[in-house]
């Protein structure tokens, strides 16, 4: 089986998954994770399916057959197989909303040598307070000879700075 990964893009409306899931379906693939939303009037998503090797080449064909209803590029996947002793960390991030906050926390991440697995964000109505809330969580694999504590001291430095609660499980 070859791994494909999959980024979509158009307007939402209806029956776009299922589009892309019967042109998968129809050349023996296998839906395998996604994350798609729907995000100011478009739709994006990521996809990870795998699909037999012989059919590969039929099936990057016919999802051009959705050109004009969603935008379909197509990544060789490259499975990775975690390294021994390596760690998973969560971050949560919560604050006030305002520019930068992505470019800080990542910017905080990437110096401490984590490697950023999966990352949502969100910015909503405060409601007491009025204003908005920027919220963020964070999944990052990190190899076993990185010192905790010095994660944990940047992510609380990081917290003071920007203002922001910041929270790190391990």
């Amino acid at each position: 089986m070859t791994t494909l990964v999959l980024t979509v893009v158009g307007d939402d409306r209806h029956g776009l998954v299922a589009a892309v899931a019967d042109i998968v379906g129809e050349h023996g693939g296998n839906w395998e994770n996604s994350e798609l939303a729907e995000l100011a009037g478009a739709f994006a998503g990521i996809v990870e399916i795998s699909v037999p090797d012989a059919r590969e080449a039929e099936l990057r064909a016919a999802l051009q057959r959705l050109e004009g209803m969603l935008s379909v590029t197509v990544h060789a996947g490259n499975p990775t197989v975690a390294s021994a002793g390596e760690r998973r960390f969560t971050i949560r991030v919560l604050g006030n909303d305002r520019p930068g906050i992505v470019k800080d926390v990542s910017s905080t991440v990437a110096a401490q040598a984590l490697s950023i697995e999966r990352m949502t964000t969100e910015t909503r109505d405060a409601a007491m307070a009025g204003g908005r809330l920027f919220e963020a969580t964070i999944v990052a694999a990190v190899a076993a000879s990185v010192d905790v504590d010095a994660v944990r001291s940047a992510v609380e430095e990081l917290a003071t700075d920007i203002q922001v609660d910041v929270a790190l499980e391990v």
